[in-house]
């Protein structure tokens, strides 16, 4: 009897600290995931950034990075809560976007600074990055910068520095279509099977009830120029890939005409430790239309 009521009093407990954010939920447990974690926020160099924390604790916590004008919910709960079985994951709105506080910076290098303040306050003494599309602009500066608290980098969909001469007018074709949802037009090929798993991933991303709010016109010129200037600022001796010194694991779609893919093969080739994944008959959002294997593979790459 008394161990029946030993237990019942460390529920208790568990689930009052959990009600007043003491501690943090693990992925699995009472179904917490992307679309049910708790919203957070700390406060980094002024900023109050949003963010959600959860999965398990043992290993080094992996710090997403979001694409153009996506916030936390943008992000595909199948690879979000899959690679959380095994660690720590962390998603947050960068400065301005979603609940975050401040003003959407206008370049890649002041949101690479915005997000080293995030993840420094985390208190983590390393992090791995996931950096998908813009994302993946970020995580490569912040890898080359800070190589001491950036263990290991996955990159998505994204391309080396000045290699983005396609994706505004990719971006312009995608919204002058009136799809239901332009990221089938950008993140999947035209393919049945492609836009089948568009619509399950758009059908997966749109499930939690308390949404970020929508980025602004305003803040989405901010982006709209933070992209285009690092995308068109040449790095000819590719001095930023081969500043890069931490194993990276590069993903890419077979046809990805936004950040296209030959990209990923100049990623491969400049970056010192790298690894490459080309999904077949997928575009910008590979990862989105193959969640399942992704995971495995980001998984094993990362332990």
């Amino acid at each position: 009897m008394n161990i029946v009521k030993s237990l019942i009093s460390k529920t208790f407990i568990l689930h009052s600290l959990l009600a007043l954010g003491m501690v943090e939920a693990v992925a699995g447990s009472d179904n917490i995931g992307l679309a049910t974690a708790k919203n957070q926020t700390i406060v980094a160099g002024g900023t109050t950034f949003s963010y959600r924390s959860f999965g398990h604790q043992q290993g080094t916590p992996l710090v997403f990075l979001q694409h153009f004008t996506g916030t936390m919910d943008y992000w595909d709960p199948a690879v979000v809560d899959g690679l959380a079985k095994t660690r720590r994951v962390i998603v947050f709105n960068n400065t301005g976007m979603g609940h975050s506080s401040g003003k959407v910076a206008d370049s890649i290098d002041q949101m690479s600074k915005d997000a080293y303040a995030f993840i420094t306050a985390l208190g983590y003494k390393q992090v791995d990055l996931l950096g998908f599309s813009m994302g993946g602009f970020i995580a490569q500066e912040l890898a080359a910068a800070h190589p001491d608290q950036i263990r290991k980098v996955v990159l998505v969909g994204t391309s080396n520095k000045g290699g983005g001469e396609h994706l505004m007018k990719v971006l312009g074709e995608a919204f002058s279509q009136n799809l239901p949802d332009p990221r089938l037009h950008v993140f999947f090929t035209q393919s049945v099977q492609s836009q089948q798993a568009g619509k399950a991933f758009i059908a997966r991303s749109t499930v939690r009830q308390d949404r970020d709010p929508e980025i602004s016109k305003e803040d989405m010129n901010a982006h709209a120029k933070a992209l285009i200037t690092w995308a068109n600022t040449p790095d000819p001796e590719f001095a930023l890939l081969k500043a890069i010194q931490q194993p990276v694991m590069i993903v890419q779609g077979s046809n990805d005409e936004m950040l296209i893919t030959d990209h990923a093969i100049t990623l491969y080739k400049h970056l010192p430790n790298a690894q490459l994944v080309l999904y077949p008959d997928s575009g910008h959002g590979s990862f989105f239309q193959y969640p399942a294997d992704f995971v495995s593979k980001a998984t094993t790459f990362l332990n």
